[in-house]
């Protein structure tokens, strides 16, 4: 029965083919616009870590003179630095009142091989501690992350990206080879699966990032004894300094310079981490450390997104308007098949004498509205693409998200499914008002 329902819709549609053009046309703009505005949000708003993202913590001191009144990122005066000293970060990670807990900060490099093989690259990476690839799910294609202990040992150990395997390996087990880091030798003790987790809350210049970039992970405290160079951004605190080029120096500097990320799995150890935070605070104030009174901050994932806005208050806007042009679209469309549908009263009127019920005229009529509604789907699908490459054409705001406005196949079916439960919705009334004439009187007019 489908398939004959199928046979007379498409018979309607080509004899009113104008109507049925327009109606396409309108739908797929509507949904175009929708999509597009949605898709931007879905790059902005997806959540990084599920699972995750309600346990990862981000702690935060404030170290500053009482006369700074300079504002963080967010722009707030009373905002404690987002990152924090050598002294701090290396107290807060060794009192372990975290289940996990990582510290880490930006790096550049000049990698190669010692045999010269392959051309040398400058990737970013990543220094930090050993608990970082299981706070975040990093998952490994070859090998493992290294221990607490190799932090303490300072063994120089890399964990490098699939990429750069590719790269200087050619993509095989490179576990156990040795890799030159600006001319000092590491060795590659494991390789990450193709891991790329946006939007960004560690290691990078910003709060937020949405672009990818890390591909060696070394261990901190290894990295900087090592002479390794940090490349992410710093702010100091006393008088106009800024941080030391000598790694050594960074060290003891009244510079904030490292993120810490920790993970606390109850609501309960949340609680007492924010008192341990507030404790410690008052006892660098009592030591002449700090100067201010505790001022900490202790957000998870989904706060830390919200506070820096990683979905900027447009991009809801600019939904919320899509919505409502694509709302005034299918408005149109139910005028357009209302009228169209009203016109084949006749055909119908016959189906009804032949002895057809209202319910299979009405069926008959829904399934014409869901190929228009597909239809209008493939098209919408083309106007998003068209509207997404207008968005990664436009220059970069303060969040650089604009590169990622792609469609995955997670929006391109809802876009499907989306239009044809539309159209459904946009034929039920004209539907339901073609089959309310009377046979008799549909015949009376033929």
């Amino acid at each position: 029965m489908l398939g004959y329902y199928f046979d007379l819709a498409v018979r309607s549609l080509r004899r009113d083919s104008v109507l049925t053009l327009l109606m396409i046309v309108t739908i797929a703009i509507g949904i175009g616009a929708s999509m597009t505005a949605l898709t931007v949000y879905h790059v902005l708003a997806q959540d990084p870590y599920p699972g995750r993202s309600g346990m990862l913590y981000r702690p935060q001191l404030d170290p500053r003179e009482l006369a700074d009144r300079s504002p963080n990122f967010s722009g707030d005066s009373d905002e404690p630095y987002a990152q924090l000293s050598w002294i701090d970060g290396m107290n807060l990670l060794h009192a372990k009142r975290a289940d996990r807990q990582a510290l880490m900060s930006t790096a550049s490099f000049r990698a190669e091989l010692p045999d010269a093989q392959v051309e040398p690259t400058h990737p970013f990476g990543l220094f930090t501690t050993a608990d970082f690839f299981g706070m975040f799910g990093a998952p490994f294609r070859y090998g493992h992350g290294w221990s607490e202990a190799d932090d303490q040992d300072e063994a120089r150990v890399v964990v490098i990206s699939d990429t750069l395997n590719d790269r200087l390996f050619g993509g095989a087990d490179s576990t156990g080879r040795t890799l030159l880091l600006n001319s000092v030798p590491f060795r590659v003790i494991g390789v990450l699966a193709p891991w790329r987790v946006l939007p960004r809350i560690y290691g990078s210049y910003s709060p937020i990032e949405f672009t990818d970039t890390h591909e060696a992970y070394v261990p901190l405290a290894a990295a900087i004894d090592s002479g390794l160079r940090i490349a992410g951004a710093s702010q100091c605190w006393s008088g106009k300094l800024t941080l030391p080029r000598d790694n050594q120096q960074k060290k003891t500097a009244p510079c904030a310079w490292l993120q810490m990320w920790v993970q606390l799995d109850s609501a309960a150890k949340v609680s007492a981490y924010r008192d341990f935070l507030a404790h410690y605070s008052s006892q660098q104030n009592a030591l002449g450390r700090f100067q201010r009174p505790p001022n900490i901050r202790l957000r998870n994932v989904y706060q830390w997104l919200d506070y820096y806005q990683a979905v900027p208050a447009e991009s809801r806007l600019q939904a919320w308007l899509s919505f409502g042009f694509l709302l005034v679209c299918l408005i149109n469309a139910t005028g357009l098949m209302l009228a169209k549908f009203m016109r084949s009263t006749g055909a119908l009127g016959v189906r009804r004498a032949l002895g057809a019920s209202r319910r299979a005229v009405f069926a008959q009529l829904l399934v014409e509205a869901g190929m228009i509604g597909l239809a209008g789907g493939l098209g919408g699908v083309l106007v998003a693409y068209g509207g997404l490459w207008l968005v990664r054409c436009q220059p970069d705001g303060d969040i650089d998200y604009t590169s990622l406005a792609y469609m995955d196949i997670r929006m391109l079916i809802a876009s499907f499914v989306f239009a044809l439960i539309a159209s459904l919705l946009v034929g039920l009334l004209p539907a339901w008002r073609a089959c309310q004439v009377s046979p008799a009187l549909q015949l009376k007019t033929q």
